[in-house]
């Protein structure tokens, strides 16, 4: 079957790409299968992860590289084998993950895809700058015209969902709603929130939405207070114009949600923060180690953990809880066309607080 539309997007060729230097040039998607989905773009949320890629900052990227992966769109193509009961015409999205093993081969005993966290599939491949397992094609994102996706990868938008919305929800959004749901974000506990920013906004929404009795936003100035109350925060913390901040918060929080991804974190303080017992997960990913001082962890019995994104099954309850809930992400929409200068402000910090392409 042929098409009537061209696979074209903004392909990054090297470090420079994340300064607002990506070119706009056809590309060539994976070889279709009759278990995929074509999609056409409307919506792509920009993503700290992008900035990671386009410059190589987590190790070489396999440029060229067309970044994205909160997408949505309409579907233009369904395949015979599809899954997911998805039709032509139906809004859909695709977050941060292209394949998974899937127990594809008699032999394979993936215990995590058996289990429904395919996320954490030993064989897990990203929505870009990988491969996908069967075919061996390159993954392109979707800062673009059109996507073409595995459909075990594609989740239909519920009603009552606007699609800028949604778009950030897809890897922004999920990255944070997993650990609080697996963590126990929800009444009786009080939830900190390490960044309220693009992705640390989504943890407060979520905490909220959750059932949490109260929740703190951590940051690094005042300016920042109105701002985290007004997304629902309850209380903030200053640390860099707070005196003695550590020591006022100490063993107050039972889980941390940190998105921030500097090196230079105080991490040690901000495990200060948990009570007994308490639990910091680290969603953020810095490009160079954190100390960190072991004493924080057994004066408490406190935790450290990590959280990669989320499986297809806590994608759609996110987005169910979403609709349910009226959760409304604070997105500022701009044209694909002006996806570099949008990348630059980005980086800049400039969004409140996620910046979404669309076409």
């Amino acid at each position: 079957m042929t098409t009537d539309y061209k696979f074209e997007g903004w392909v990054g060729e090297d470090e420079k790409a994340a300064q607002g230097n990506m070119k706009w040039t056809e590309f060539e998607p994976k070889k279709w299968e009759e278990t995929d989905i074509d999609i056409r773009i409307t919506h792509s949320g920009i993503c700290g992860s992008d900035i990671h890629v386009l410059r190589s900052g987590w190790g070489q990227a396999p440029y060229p590289v067309v970044v994205g992966h909160e997408i949505v769109g309409v579907a233009v193509r369904v395949g015979s084998q599809a899954e997911g009961d998805i039709k032509v015409g139906d809004i859909v999205g695709v977050g941060a993950q292209a394949d998974a093993c899937l127990n594809r081969n008699k032999d394979d005993d993936c215990v995590e895809c058996s289990s429904g966290e395919e996320n954490y599939c030993t064989s897990m491949r990203p929505t870009y700058s990988s491969k996908f397992i069967v075919t061996g094609d390159k993954t392109y994102g979707g800062y673009a015209r059109y996507h073409r996706a595995q459909s075990h990868f594609v989740f239909r938008i519920p009603d009552g969902v606007k699609p800028e919305h949604a778009a950030p929800l897809l890897c922004g959004g999920v990255t944070v709603y997993s650990p609080l749901k697996h963590f126990g974000a929800g009444p009786g506990k009080k939830v900190g929130v390490v960044g309220v920013g693009g992705l640390g906004h989504f943890a407060v929404l979520f905490a909220r939405a959750l059932g949490a009795d109260e929740v703190v936003g951590i940051s690094r100035r005042e300016s920042k207070r109105q701002e985290a109350l007004d997304l629902g925060c309850t209380d903030y913390i200053a640390t860099a114009d707070e005196d003695d901040w550590s020591k006022k918060h100490m063993r107050s929080l039972d889980l941390i949600i940190s998105t921030v991804s500097s090196p230079n974190m105080p991490f040690a303080d901000y495990l200060g923060l948990l009570k007994r017992d308490g639990t910091l997960v680290q969603v953020g990913l810095p490009e160079a180690p954190i100390p960190l001082r072991f004493g924080s962890l057994v004066g408490a019995r406190r935790r450290i953990a990590g959280s990669g994104i989320g499986s297809p099954a806590e994608i759609r309850e996110m987005l169910q809880l979403a609709a349910d809930k009226q959760v409304k992400p604070w997105v500022q929409t701009r044209p694909m066309s002006e996806a570099n200068q949008a990348v630059v402000d980005f980086e800049a910090g400039k969004p409140r607080f996620r910046y979404v392409l669309t076409n």
